[in-house]
């Protein structure tokens, strides 16, 4: 067990892109955590979504050994995540650290997800290090850069570290804040024992990897534990620390970070947020663990071969153990039969999610347009929250349609304010405040329904300041709007996957470009297909697939005109069986079209 006053637990936080996962594998390197011939670019970026991507999508714990002036120091490193989408998993890996080491770019500065991390760290009471990043770039903006930390999020930069992750500059000044500046773990040993589980994955030979902070207590190799919220009893099969990879040990005290082994098969037995403690000698209140995350981006996920259906369930729920923002429940869909309506945190997270089910588990799926959640009073008093247009029920039972609105900041360069308050306006949002964080940088604040949000309004953003926008966004809250459900028909039948929610305002417009996506998309048949866009009984758009014409009459040559007419006759009521029959198959990149909100135009 090692002595707690030379253990230091901290957190590498930031904006996307800055730097987090380079200077984590810096630390490594330079503690000896691994040799030169296993250093590769972000080592401990491990999923293959990750390492295609170049971004960190779930948070890694690593134990590294660290020796100063003859005393050995066990640094925890917990390495998150920077995209908004999953600010979830750094909320979690901040609860398990006394401090947190926040990178800003040399270059680029304060950006949004910066101040939102940092803002997570204060709130956690966490001793913050600030630290420049990037320092050997031919261009930095060094002086600015401090400027904006003071200025935007509030913090003395005197003792800000100046260091570049890629080069390896001043990391041995880093390893000297963190021993400096965070503090020791509390908790005694001889407490009982209370350790927060922030995170786990399914393993096929051992079951669930449980993942631990002890916070007071101890733990050892053989002990019986209780998990106070799944109310399971079970024995240590296995106890080790991350270096970076598992390695087994016998006991573990306060403030460590490591993970156990204890048979478990039953993946709903273990819950992010619980509280493990001694079978015989039980701690007497759980910890607080972790808020729910509220997901606000739903969409159905179903198996293109129907056989698939208990695969595709086994593979969400170890996908859902390894991630407690993803949710899901069984669903069923006249036009794609048996699968699942999925909840996630916001379309890169739902990007990942697909991903990883078709790379990891190998699943064909085929995924529904993404619908937020919404909030409708009814006539007879009652609330009800609908994440799927198929639930809203019919208008005259509807009082009000109440949306979810959220605070969205953009930190942008000062030549593009207009061009965002006019996307901004386009999308119905409400100006709030701008503030100018230096002579090029300001800060713009919006209220925007979040539907105009989630699916592409970071990509126009990018589009628009060429690189240089970024935007963070918290939901605030439901407001009343005139919306409306738009039915799709195809062939006179409505298919409920390409149903959606929008503006009355906006529907003609949407309804219209829709069903010419559509005809882009479904390929010709042997019959006429009518699609059609339809608010309740009203049909308010239309477009017609043409049929494929076969020239029936090709070998008939010369002769009486009535052989051509009968097999004319003959293929005219060939088509009218086929059209009362025919099926028609719509593509995957069909439900997409329903996602394109056509601000071209």
């Amino acid at each position: 067990m090692f002595d707690q006053r030379y253990i230091r637990n901290f957190s590498i936080i930031a904006h996307i892109d800055h730097g987090k996962s380079t200077l984590a594998d810096q630390l490594l390197l330079k503690s000896g955590a691994i040799t030169q011939r296993e250093f590769r670019e972000q080592i401990l970026d491990d999923l293959a979504v990750e390492r295609e991507r170049g971004i960190t999508v779930k948070a890694r714990a690593v134990a590294i050994n660290y020796t100063v002036d003859g005393q050995t120091y066990e640094l925890n490193l917990i390495d998150t995540p920077g995209h908004v989408d999953f600010h979830y998993e750094v909320s979690r890996s901040l609860a398990a650290c006394e401090g947190a080491l926040l990178l800003v770019d040399a270059f680029q500065g304060v950006q949004a997800q910066t101040v939102a991390n940092a803002y997570a760290a204060i709130n956690a009471n966490l001793e913050i290090i600030p630290a420049l990043n990037k320092i050997d770039l031919p261009v930095t903006r060094v002086d600015e850069v401090l400027e904006e930390i003071e200025t935007v999020v509030g913090l003395d930069t005197e003792d800000c570290l100046r260091v570049s992750g890629k080069a390896g500059i001043g990391i041995d000044d880093v390893f000297a804040a963190i021993i400096k500046r965070i503090p020791a773990p509390g908790g005694k040993p001889t407490d009982p024992l209370q350790a927060l589980v922030f995170d786990s994955k399914y393993d096929h030979y051992r079951g669930v990897v449980t993942y631990i902070r002890i916070k007071a207590g101890s733990l050892r190799k053989g002990q019986k534990v209780y998990f106070m919220k799944a109310g399971t009893a079970h024995e240590v099969l296995e106890l080790g620390q991350f270096r970076p990879n598992m390695v087994p040990c016998e006991d573990m005290g306060p403030g460590q970070v490591g993970y156990i082994v204890t048979g478990i098969k039953v993946l709903g037995n273990v819950h992010v947020g619980d509280t493990v403690t001694d079978f015989h000698n039980r701690a007497p209140a759980p910890l607080p663990g972790y808020e729910i995350p509220q997901q606000m981006v739903f969409c159905g996920m179903y198996p293109i071969d129907a056989t698939d259906f208990e695969k595709l369930r086994e593979e969400l729920q170890k996908m859902s153990l390894n991630d407690a923002s993803f949710s899901f429940a069984p669903d069923t869909s006249e036009a794609l039969g048996f699968g699942f309506r999925c909840g996630f945190l916001g379309m890169l997270h739902m990007e990942i999610i697909q991903q990883r089910l078709e790379q990891e588990a190998d699943v064909d799926l085929i995924q529904t347009a993404p619908n937020v959640t919404y909030e409708l009073l009814l006539r007879d008093g009652t609330t009800i929250l609908i994440d799927n247009p198929q639930q809203v029920p019919d208008t005259g039972n509807i009082e009000e349609f109440r949306e979810p609105i959220a605070k969205v900041q953009f930190i942008l360069p000062t030549d593009r304010i207009g061009s965002i308050m006019k996307l901004s306006a386009d999308r119905r949002g409400v100006y709030k405040t701008t503030e100018y964080l230096g002579p090029n940088r300001a800060q713009l604040v919006y209220e925007l329904p979040l539907a105009e949000i989630v699916f592409d309004m970071y990509d126009k953003l990018k589009s628009i300041t060429a690189g240089y926008g970024t935007m963070n966004y918290e939901v605030i809250g439901y407001r009343p709007a005139d919306l409306v459900k738009m039915d799709i028909m195809v062939k006179s039948e409505k298919v409920d996957a390409l149903a959606c929610i929008v503006h009355r305002s906006q529907a003609e417009r949407r309804g219209r470009q829709l069903c010419k996506k559509l005809k882009e998309q479904i390929s010709r048949h042997q019959f006429e297909i009518p699609i059609q866009a339809a608010l309740s009984a009203r049909i308010i758009a239309r477009e017609t697939i043409s049929a494929v014409r076969k020239d029936v009459t090709a070998k008939c040559y010369g002769g009486d005109i009535s052989r051509k007419r009968k097999l004319l006759e003959k293929q005219k009521e060939g088509k009218k069986r086929m059209k009362q029959f025919g099926q028609v198959e719509i593509p995957q990149k069909a439900f997409l079209a329903v996602l394109d909100t056509g601000d071209e135009d």
